[in-house]
């Protein structure tokens, strides 16, 4: 080690290090934390917000559920990548939880549409851009700030932090409402109390910005500066560099893509499942997806600080070869665990769908078609199903046919086969959905706890911010972003409730070759240039 690399190499202060990752962790938890809350409560603000018989209000329920999650993180992570390589690490980070709790707490305060009309999805909209474009800029600052600060041979532990800080968003967000509706009636809940989640955001925004104003810039961007060595026009002088480029298209397709849908799968892909295809009430579900996270969550950092022994891309490499081949396991001891009723109604009176050619539209709040309403009546409810070309619709449920969709005469011929409307409490094996769900977030452990570290070390120091951001945002708006409605589309087309599994076995398994031949092992690399 030359002496401009030892200097450069930061310091060990078990006081700072301490406050850096509690500020950092801490900031991400309370900006995932106003990210999900939107995710879990959509039922009811779509309710609030964007009545059905409005096609205007229609077509913003989808750009808010939309535009926050693809088109503006990765623009959000342009811009705040450039502000992070030009004036710093900790101002922008700042910035960006400013906005992102400034705007949550902003929904808390939104007149509803039966107040102000088609106003009021038009601020719904505009407040969940501006938290899209505060997401982008945060988990790069974060992760930037805490590898920046710590040594490198604990660099993977060090930035761990910050992914189980994403699971702690969640687990702070799911204990805030269920506490909400547990203190008052469901009346009151939908008319007044689902603001007060939203409205909490002020007050952790106040400690996250305390805490942070309390924090110095990184050593490696004031090293930098000092030396009058950062960065112009970062967006330029990243995508410029065709060895850069390489970088970040690996990053994108190899580490973003990969661990996204993995993580998605993990957690909302294992709610939409037990919630439809095994019949779990919405809050018992997000009870095992708490429970199995709570458990879990420690193997995040476990696995950040195995990447500082034997290094990041083997781990991340097993990660994604046991998740392709646990995938579809985990998800059939899920449906045995919670609703094994419908597997035995599913062997003994099979499901046969009589159906025109038909246009089914995923992204729709209600088809417009017979033959869609019968797709999505049976796709809704996790049964499986053959399919036959007709001119009519029909369903055939062991020896009855019932012409036509009804939704009251499916339902009645579905009973009298012995399929469940929902899960029995008698039949559930908690425990085995529990580990189900502990194995799934484990998995995501293994693929997500040391990609931090991974990120800060691929990129060089001057336009690191940029470089990191940016794939990180586009894989996970994208590849994750759009995973529930091109899992839903295969499982139409399939009649198969687990065949969207497919999707994520099919991009980890691109994130592996890509991972295997292009990911340099970065474990110990100098960060400072």
């Amino acid at each position: 080690m030359d002496a401009s690399t030892a200097a450069a190499e930061p310091l060990i202060d078990a006081r700072r290090d301490r406050m850096v990752i509690v500020a950092s962790s801490l900031g991400t938890v309370f900006e995932w934390y106003d990210f999900f809350l939107y995710g879990i409560l959509a039922a009811l603000l779509g309710r609030l917000f964007f009545p059905i018989d409005n096609p205007t209000a229609a077509l913003l329920a989808s750009l808010a559920t939309f535009g926050a999650g693809f088109a503006v993180r990765p623009l959000g992570a342009m811009l705040f990548g450039h502000f992070g390589d030009v004036i710093g690490r900790k101002r922008t980070f700042l910035v960006t939880i400013t906005l992102m709790g400034g705007a949550t707490a902003a929904i808390g305060l939104l007149p509803t549409y039966a107040a102000i009309g088609i106003a009021a999805p038009a601020l719904l909209v505009l407040l969940r851009l501006l938290q899209g474009l505060a997401l982008g800029g945060e988990y790069g600052g974060a992760a930037i700030y805490v590898g920046e600060h710590a040594p490198r041979h604990r660099r993977g532990e060090y930035t761990s932090w910050i992914q189980i800080s994403v699971v702690g968003g969640f687990l702070l967000c799911l204990v805030v409402v269920l506490a909400t509706r547990g203190a008052m009636s469901e009346e009151a809940f939908e008319a007044w109390g689902w603001r007060i989640p939203f409205l909490l955001s002020i007050v952790m925004l106040a400690i996250s910005i305390y805490i942070r104003l309390q924090l110095a810039e990184s050593p490696v961007f004031r090293a930098m500066k000092e030396a009058g060595q950062t960065s112009k026009n970062p967006i330029v002088e990243a995508f410029s560099d065709r060895a850069n480029v390489g970088r970040v298209l690996t990053a994108l397709f190899g580490v973003a893509a990969g661990l996204t849908v993995i993580y998605y799968t993990s957690q909302f892909g294992t709610l939409y499942f037990l919630t439809g295809t095994a019949g779990v009430g919405e809050t018992e579900a997000l009870m095992y997806l708490a429970a199995g996270a709570l458990v879990a969550a420690p193997l995040y950092v476990g696995f950040g600080m195995l990447s500082d022994r034997v290094g990041r891309k083997k781990i991340l490499l097993a990660g994604y070869a046991l998740a392709m081949a646990l995938l579809f396991p985990l998800f059939h001891m899920m449906a045995d665990g919670a609703n094994p009723a419908l597997g035995r109604a599913t062997a003994a009176s099979p499901v046969t769908l009589e159906i025109p050619p038909c246009d089914f539209n995923v992204f729709a709040r209600t088809q417009e078609t017979e033959c869609g309403r019968a797709l999505g009546f049976l796709v809704k409810r996790g049964i499986a199903y053959g399919k036959v070309e007709a001119e009519t619709v029909a369903m055939r449920v062991g020896a009855a046919r019932v012409e036509g969709f009804d939704e009251a005469a499916w339902l009645a011929a579905l009973k009298a086969a012995g399929y469940p409307e929902k899960a029995d409490p008698a039949e559930k094996r908690r425990l085995l959905i529990i580990l189900a769900v502990f194995a799934m977030v484990a998995l995501s452990a293994m693929t997500y706890g040391q990609v931090a570290a991974i990120l800060v070390e691929l990129f060089p120091a001057k336009v690191r911010y940029t470089s990191m951001s940016v794939p990180y945002h586009i894989g996970t708006g994208y590849f994750g972003g759009f995973l529930p409605f091109i899992q839903q589309l295969i499982v139409v087309n399939t009649g198969d409730p687990f065949a969207g599994l497919w999707y994520t076995v099919a991009v980890v398994g691109m994130a592996f070759l890509v991972t295997l031949i292009w990911l340099p092992e970065t474990r110990g690399r100098d960060i400072a240039h």
